[in-house]
């Protein structure tokens, strides 16, 4: 049976295609189209998508499409009225705003159904391809499965029971009760950009202290049945916006209106407050749902767990082994979640473990020197792997930053090590080579490790979940070697864990690169252009290498370099009687 999944016609679309329960292809429709925020009919994804299998529409058998347009717009549309039934301008507003999205899905759909002729398009609801998403990819038969969400059709989460091949509703959390609202309304304030930018906040978080954390208790509350609930009297219809906090916020706060306004010190404290105000409101609803339903396991979805440091918070409380995030939580995971949902709750066949998150597209060595001889770069080719891999270490090991384009793209917001910026975490002035020359970021976002899976455990405290990136780990005590400069107040580390199963070329660089350094680490950051999506194709990658600061690309068994490579004889690291690793590198 051949599946393909929609995400809803909002933002971070893509589509995935699922043949007799194994994931064949998965693609957020950004990546192709190399716009930031997509939206609409995700067409390149879907194409990318049947191409893997070398089929046609003809040969889907169902389409799976994320959300239920009629429906989330009577509950956003309920809900504005409760907020402000004695506003009738900015509660008019609103529902003229709400029309024109309800107008734009079902047209979408019109599209669709123009598109794919007379196949059977089947609507799961939003938060239920949340939730398949999240238990179908985990290796739990029986889990509490949560999602949270800002509006996803009308309803800002859901708690449900995964059993087996089975999805459970225990209920909906209804719409304006939305930590990702109130987080993503705290991110505007900051500065930064609602929907997008919450990462900022996230990191902004760790260096200051939650001084406004009381406020926000206040306004966060559960209800009889554990379910979260907002204070009504802190929202209010704001014009631009459905909702926004009330005058009440603002006056037992103390902040000024004006976000501009704000010192620095209170922005880190603001962020710190609503980052801690989230983590011990979802631990309390896990808490007394785990307990109610006698369920260990915990499985969690919807954007607001993309955010690493909520969830290495719930995994102390938790358990380590007691919690799952799939590689994308966000809506760009709801085309996959709708596929299995169908393929594993609807028509009951059985679950397959398989969250290795390659499932994107990849390129033969003819296709690479195809875009390599149009670009008329110059570059070297190594018929041996090992030449290559020898010629990677040197260049890191000389302090080089290299861009990583090997295998299938990974899926999912963060950069996995096949399209990956790498770098030696012990070379001279690394991070600000980075961020001047490449990243062009803030100082306070914090870079990821690699390393091998089974070489973890004696440099970090860490969990499964650190081989998609979704938690964090912590330095372990003994472990001196790393830079003060990549860990994270209280000990933690972003880390990014590698099996050789999954990404055996990675994985191979690391070991090698272990040989001649003091652990097999190396810094690995995103491979894009500021503000744009991750690379893609060849010449996503070309492109990006030769607009940034990057000093080499190694596509598969092709190295591009804008310098000539000097001449380093690889010693292993315990030869140590020639001087420290650093200091026998050349200039």
């Amino acid at each position: 049976m051949r599946i393909l999944g929609l995400s809803s016609f909002g933002h971070d679309t893509s589509a995935a295609l699922v043949e007799d329960g194994v994931i064949r292809a998965v693609i957020e429709e950004s990546k192709l189209s190399r716009q930031r925020d997509s939206r609409g009919l995700p067409t390149a994804a879907m194409k990318f998508c049947l191409s893997k299998v070398a089929a046609d529409m003809k040969s889907v058998d169902c389409i799976a499409i994320t959300g239920a347009p009629v429906r989330g717009w009577m509950r956003r549309s309920a809900a504005g009225a409760r907020i402000s039934p004695f506003d009738p301008v900015a509660a008019g507003h609103a529902q003229v705003r709400e029309v024109g999205r309800l107008a734009r899905e079902l047209g979408y759909l019109r599209l669709l159904r123009h598109e794919t002729g007379d196949k059977t398009i089947t609507t799961v609801e939003h938060h239920l391809s949340h939730a398949a998403s999240a238990f179908f990819l985990s290796r739990y038969e029986r889990a509490l499965v949560i999602t949270m969400d800002e509006d996803g059709a009308g309803c800002s989460g859901m708690i449900a029971i995964g059993e087996g091949t089975r999805l459970r509703k225990v209920r909906n959390i209804g719409y304006p009760h939305s930590l990702a609202w109130l987080y993503s309304r705290i991110t505007e304030i900051l500065g930064f950009i609602p929907r997008s930018e919450e990462h900022k906040t996230q990191w902004l978080s760790l260096g200051g202290e939650p001084q406004y954390l009381e406020v926000l208790r206040d306004m966060l509350r559960t209800s009889s049945n554990g379910s979260l609930r907002l204070d009504r009297s802190y929202l209010d219809h704001g014009i631009g916006d459905t909702f926004v906090l009330s005058s009440k916020f603002w006056r037992k706060s103390g902040l000024p209106h004006n976000s501009a306004e704000l010192s620095d010190d209170q922005r880190r404290a603001l962020a710190a407050s609503v980052q801690q105000a989230c983590a011990e409101k979802i631990a309390e609803i896990i808490e007394s749902l785990r307990r109610r339903h006698n369920i260990q396991d915990v499985c969690l979805g919807g954007g607001l767990f993309n955010n690493s440091l909520l969830v290495a918070h719930l995994e102390q409380n938790v358990g380590l082994d007691h919690v799952f995030v799939p590689p994308a939580p966000g809506n760009s995971g709801t085309s996959l979640g709708a596929a299995l949902y169908i393929q594993h709750h609807e028509k009951q066949l059985p679950r397959k473990q398989q969250c290795n998150p390659y499932w994107g597209p990849s390129y033969s060595r003819h296709e690479i020197k195809d875009v390599l001889d149009n670009c008329k770069a110059r570059f070297s080719f190594q018929v041996m792997r090992d030449r290559q891999m020898d010629q990677a270490v040197q260049l890191l090991l000389g302090g080089k930053i290299i861009g990583w384009f090997q295998g299938p793209a990974e899926f999912g917001p963060r950069a996995l090590g096949s399209r990956s910026v790498l770098a030696s975490p012990w070379a001279p002035y690394v991070k600000e080579n980075l961020n001047d020359f490449i990243k062009h970021r803030e100082w306070f976002r914090p870079f990821a490790l690699s390393v091998p899976v089974e070489d973890a455990p004696q440099y970090f405290q860490c969990s499964s979940l650190c081989e998609t990136m979704n938690s964090l780990a912590r330095v372990r005590p003994e472990f001196q070697g790393l830079p003060e400069g990549f860990v994270l107040p209280g000990g933690l580390v972003r880390l990014h864990t590698v099996a050789k199963e999954a990404n055996p070329a990675l994985w191979d660089l690391l070991k090698r690169f272990g040989l001649h350094s003091p652990a097999p680490i190396l810094i690995n950051t995103s491979f894009n252009l500021f503000g744009e999506p991750l690379v893609v194709s060849p010449v996503d990658a070309i492109r990006s290498y030769s607009c940034s600061g990057i000093d080499a690309l190694l596509m598969d068994n092709f190295l591009l370099t804008k310098a000539p490579i000097a001449s380093l004889s690889l010693q292993s690291h315990e030869a140590e009687a020639q001087g420290p690793i650093l200091s026998r590198i050349p200039a």
